[in-house]
């Protein structure tokens, strides 16, 4: 409880961090949502929601990334701490973890509000919610990615290239560029690694399941070729791979957390002697 208060403390007394967070998600949803307004449905309307979810998904990995200066300076001061004896380094990586549930949760509903009924995806409170559960999981995972990177980071310029790289690395094998069909079989495991190909799979599931019988398609004599169902079937996607792509994203989103705690385990160890 102690660690907990603290780094909400940390968290507050950061207000360019707190601001910076908040008015990013209010700014970018809006300015999706009145990019990609009332995005229709017909071929249009799915080249449109491709290309939102997508370009979400690259604002929500990186938008993270400001944390990273704040976790590479507390290190030192975690490192001597547990070294002394004070706290148990799994004690302040729940502290912390419990911090960033609800601080983000808050991050998520901002965005997915601004942006979600500006665009006009589909109108349904179980759809919404669970697009505010997916945004949520990317977030979260970003968070833990970004923890991860500053167990090991030199400093914060290091840590930033590398968050940098293996980001745009995670996009590339998303299956948005190459589809993993047309991935040469040495690369094939990063689609599988990539927290981007979960979110984008759980986004494009949630809202075609929802419009599942939406016409996104017309043939030759004016009649529907190609509904939300199918759109699915076409990417291979079922209407669970919403609830297997946010499974996933916790998953990774708990993985890092681990692997920052083993890090840092080894390091304090190391200080001990």
């Amino acid at each position: 409880m102690v660690l907990y208060k603290r780094a909400w403390k940390v968290v507050y007394r950061s207000k360019q961090l707190l601001l910076t967070n908040f008015l990013e998600a209010v700014v970018v949803g809006t300015l999706l949502g009145t990019i990609y307004i009332h995005a229709g449905y017909g071929e249009a309307g799915a080249h449109k929601r491709l290309g939102l979810f997508a370009f979400t998904l690259t604002f929500l990995l990186t938008s993270t990334t400001e944390t990273l200066p704040t976790f590479v300076t507390e290190r030192p001061i975690v490192l001597a701490e547990t070294a002394a004896g004070l706290y148990r380094l799994s004690s302040h990586a729940a502290a912390g973890t419990l911090v960033f549930l609800p601080y983000l949760l808050a991050v998520a509903l901002l965005y997915s509000v601004c942006v979600y009924f500006l665009v006009g995806l589909c109108s349904s409170a179980g759809a919404f919610a669970s697009f505010v559960l997916v945004v949520w999981a990317v977030v979260l995972t970003a968070n833990s990615f970004v923890l991860f990177v500053s167990s090991f980071a030199p400093d914060y310029i290091a840590g930033m290239s590398l968050v940098s790289v293996s980001l745009a690395g995670f996009f590339l094998f998303s299956g948005y560029f190459l589809s993993r069909g047309s991935m040469p079989s040495y690369w094939v495991f990063m689609h599988y690694v990539s927290p981007y190909k979960y979110a984008l799979d759980a986004l494009l599931a949630n809202e075609y399941t929802c419009a599942g019988n939406r016409c996104f398609g017309v043939g030759g004599g004016s009649e529907c070729s190609q509904t939300g169902l199918d759109v699915l079937v076409e990417k291979g996607l079922t209407a669970e791979e919403r609830w297997t792509g946010v499974q996933v994203l916790f998953g990774f989103f708990l993985l890092y957390r681990v692997l920052y705690w083993v890090v840092l385990s080894r390091r304090a160890s190391r200080a001990k002697r």
